[in-house]
């Protein structure tokens, strides 16, 4: 035997049970964390993979964007070399880009429902600064005008009418004969004039026109100075008609060339303004989406840091707790090996004093055996001689159970077997009865034998653990019955030729037995309270005993109870016939 120094020493397991439900919570918790990793993965990548989507639809109005400035650029361009050249082709290339830039803002337009963002924009900046105008009803009106009126480019100034004098000068007689005179200085250029101008130099070259009359009759100044007032009469009315003429052909182009610019400098205006409209938006837009994305992205990284940090955390703990349980289930180990080394040592030793107490009981039954056998010799009373028959046939049922005892104790592995003797059945159980009466008697209990076993049944079965099955059961009875009655009715019914069954019910007034403790009577060691007013030791190994035994002998047993009225316990074996 150990001392209490030698003992291991024992951990304190009051957390036990906290640490196996944190561990347990834990362990919920990783797995609420992965759900909701996976969860965040998935609603959150399905964020992200919309907002690219947007991105990309963006970027793409961005580059139709890009397509309808390079358009406008062209456009302009295009006017530009009609202004210059006055080709209708130049004209024609401007309206058709136009015409393009137009389709592409069709396009934008389309994207408005969207991105309400950027139909609020649009629908707030139209409102803000171009009012209720259409750029595609715009180029229209302006096509219009530039195909359907009179209106081209200018290209020249208006020329003026040549006046025809045709004045006959044949009246007054004579020849005119011009002579033009030129010095010997060299005519300069620009730059030499300048360079004269400049120093104060006044070298000219100069000419001089002679007209010399050859003959006729000298005419009268009056009439020649009548005659020239009326050319110059008729030439001023000439050239102020056609002076007025051009002042009203070029008010005219004036007022188209006007209206003109005004159309197409709308046009444009509107055009750089729509454009930096839909510019403005949809960088707008991009800029928001992008922002966006990277605040969700943000979060995203965030949410799945913390439960990444959540996760580890938790699996420390796990880790913790797990260690903790591990050390504990070491200590229950060695404290396990401990005491089944205490068993082993203690059931040894338990062993040892079954074999001294049955080797030692072995002695003094069979003493107690001779002693009966004399004493029956000497007497010639049959009632002694009746007590001594119960008393040796008790002498040998202890003397068996301690022969068996002895058997158990040197080889504890052994399973229960039947070891068949030959005996009369009827003998056999009318001296199991007869050796209890006495003891069922000490509770003032009537005991009834209903008997009907065949006297010359010879069967070559096990008598001790038949005997086992009848004294567990009687025992029993009268353990829970006072001043009531026992009753036994056993009977022999042969099977076949080979085969006797021996069918036996018990019956007591004792407490009876409660329903639950019915259910589990047969369990081995299991004990119950069977009456409120009766302490019970508990069936025990008795009825457990007696199932088994009862099965080695391809038999049942069954019990039936009820508290306050009684047991009654019916058991059949069978039995080889001894030929």
């Amino acid at each position: 035997m150990k001392s209490k120094e030698d003992r291991p020493k024992s951990l304190n397991f009051r957390f036990r049970k906290i640490v196996h439900y944190s561990l347990i919570f834990c362990i919920l918790l990783i797995q609420l964390i992965i759900a909701a990793f996976f969860y965040n993965e998935f609603i959150n990548r399905k964020n992200l993979a919309f907002i690219e989507n947007q991105l990309k639809e963006v970027l793409s109005l961005e580059n139709l964007t890009d397509d309808s400035r390079k358009e406008l650029l062209n456009a302009q361009d295009f006017l530009q070399q009609y202004l210059t050249k006055a080709d209708e082709k130049y004209l024609n290339s401007y309206f058709v880009s136009l015409d393009k830039l137009g389709k592409n803002l069709d396009n934008i337009n389309r994207y408005e429902s969207k991105y309400p963002r950027l139909k609020n924009i649009l629908k707030f900046k139209k409102n803000d600064s171009l009012g209720s105008k259409n750029l595609k009803t715009l180029i229209d009106s302006t096509y219009q005008y530039s195909t359907k009126s009179n209106f081209r480019a200018p290209t020249s100034i208006p020329s003026i009418k040549k006046y025809d004098g045709n004045y006959n000068l044949d009246k007054y007689d004579f020849q005119v004969e011009t002579k033009t005179i030129t010095d010997t200085i060299k005519k300069k250029g620009l730059f030499g004039r300048l360079g004269d101008a400049i120093t104060g130099k006044q070298r000219v070259r100069k000419e001089s026109t002679i007209i010399t009359v050859n003959k006729g009759k000298i005419p009268e100044a009056a009439a020649i100075k009548a005659d020239m007032d009326s050319i110059m009469s008729l030439v001023q009315n000439h050239y102020s008609g056609e002076i007025k003429k051009m002042q009203v052909q070029v008010a005219g182009k004036q007022n188209d060339t006007n209206k003109f610019y005004t159309i197409f400098n709308n046009l444009l205006v509107y055009s750089n303004g729509v454009m930096n409209i839909y510019d403005f938006a949809i960088k707008d837009s991009k800029a928001d989406l992008e922002k966006q994305y990277a605040l969700l992205n943000s979060e995203n990284n965030k949410i799945r840091t913390n439960l990444i940090l959540g996760a580890m955390a938790l699996m420390f703990i796990v880790s913790i707790l797990i260690m903790y349980l591990t050390r504990i289930a070491f200590v229950y180990e060695n404290q396990l090996k401990a005491a089944n080394k205490q068993i082993k040592e203690n059931l040894n030793f338990k062993n040892r004093i079954l074999g001294m107490l049955s080797h030692e009981l072995r002695s003094p039954l069979k003493i107690i055996g001779i002693f009966i056998r004399k004493i029956d010799k000497k007497t010639n009373d049959d009632s002694i001689k009746e007590y001594l028959k119960s008393i040796s046939f008790t002498n040998k049922t202890l003397l068996m159970q301690a022969n068996q005892i002895l058997e158990y104790t040197k080889n504890q592995h052994i399973e229960n077997h039947l070891v068949p003797v030959v005996f009369n059945l009827k003998n056999e159980v009318t001296s199991i009865l007869n050796s209890i009466e006495p003891y069922i008697e000490t509770r003032n209990n009537k005991f009834i034998v209903e008997e009907n076993i065949d006297p010359e049944i010879e069967v070559y079965s096990d008598n001790t653990k038949i005997n086992q099955i009848f004294m567990n059961i009687l025992a029993n009875a009268n353990k829970f019955t006072e001043n009531g009655e026992i009753k036994v009715v056993t009977k022999a019914e042969s099977v076949d030729e080979s085969y006797v069954s021996l069918m036996t019910t018990i019956s007591d007034t004792g407490v009876g037995i409660s329903k639950s403790d019915l259910e589990k009577i047969f369990e081995p060691y299991y004990q119950g309270v069977l009456s409120e007013g009766v302490e019970n030791l508990g069936a025990g190994l008795g009825l457990s005993l007696c199932k088994e035994i009862v099965e080695l002998y391809s038999g049942n047993i069954s019990v039936d109870s009820e508290q306050n009225v009684g047991t009654t316990v019916r058991f059949t074996i069978n039995l080889n016939i001894n030929k």
